[in-house]
């Protein structure tokens, strides 16, 4: 119980630590804005090793993360080659080729009523149906490689990312837009100068949410048949032959992969909607 009596040690300290620093002089300095998520999460896998430990919880259950750590070193190849099926293959090819689909058939629906009335609820629809409906079939169709889970990635990517473009291209009010007439400006020039503009936070609330769904998508239409690569392929193997940690070193992988695809996003949207109100910094 020692080792408890630790874990709960760990947690005071790491509380009394950032509290000291959120509410200290320096709070809003950008470092200490970095330390305090740091120690908080380090407080956690601490606590988590420290639990499993005084617990003696078996590998099946919960591995701790020194193991999930060791696993993870000495699998890096494997982890790696998973990383390029599914990921890169996988949910980057079908987050591109769907969210340039959206934002193209966005621009149509704005400028058709007969499609944004009978498109959208039918993109609401379709956004509903559950990922494990929809994945067995498009694997049929296009096979168990890359292909298949690069499609099931552009269904689920497309329709999030089209409502939230067709919604901001109507964030104009139509007082702008007659400015914009009275200055003799076109659709196109309305559209670039005034409008996507306008639509660009709108557009990258979409493409952000997207990033989680591409790679969900990804890894759970593998499940459902893939070559013998492939995180959801690696998970699900794993979990049939009770190597936890295995599965646990593929969730590291997804969650830097996730956090970092959404990062990126959000620094790319930060250096393109700089004047919105939004990413604003006092």
């Amino acid at each position: 119980m020692m080792l408890v009596g630790l874990a709960v040690i760990a947690w005071g300290v790491g509380w009394w630590v950032n509290a000291q620093l959120a509410n200290g002089p320096l709070a809003h300095h950008r470092s200490v804005q970095l330390a305090v998520p740091g120690i908080f999460g380090l407080t956690l896998l601490v606590m988590w090793e420290l639990l499993v430990r005084g617990l003696d919880v078996s590998l099946v259950i919960l591995p701790a993360p020194t193991v999930i750590l060791a696993r993870f070193g000495t699998s890096l190849p494997i982890l790696w080659a998973d990383f390029m099926q599914t990921i890169v293959k996988g949910a980057l090819s079908g987050y591109v080729l769907g969210c340039a689909a959206a934002l193209l058939t966005a621009v149509a629906v704005d400028r058709s009523d007969f499609l944004r009335r009978g498109l959208l609820p039918i993109g609401n629809f379709v956004a509903a149906l559950p990922i494990v409906g929809t994945a067995p079939i498009l694997v049929m169709w296009f096979g168990f490689d890359w292909h298949s889970k690069a499609a099931v990635v552009v269904v689920m990517v497309f329709f999030p990312v089209l409502v939230n473009t067709v919604a901001g291209l109507r964030e104009t009010d139509q007082m702008q837009r007659d400015l914009m007439q009275t200055y003799a400006a076109g659709y196109w020039q309305s559209f670039f100068k005034l409008r996507l503009p306008a639509a660009l936070p709108f557009i990258f609330n979409g493409l952000k949410v997207s990033t989680t769904l591409a790679l969900v998508g990804a890894i759970v239409a593998e499940f459902f048949g893939s070559p013998t690569v492939g995180m959801g392929f690696r998970i699900s193997t794993s979990v049939g032959q009770l190597a936890l940690d295995m599965v646990w070193a593929e969730i590291v992988v997804a969650a830097l992969a996730g956090s970092a695809f959404y990062g990126a996003m959000a620094k790319l949207e930060g250096l393109l909607t700089f004047w919105h109100p939004s990413q604003r910094r006092t």
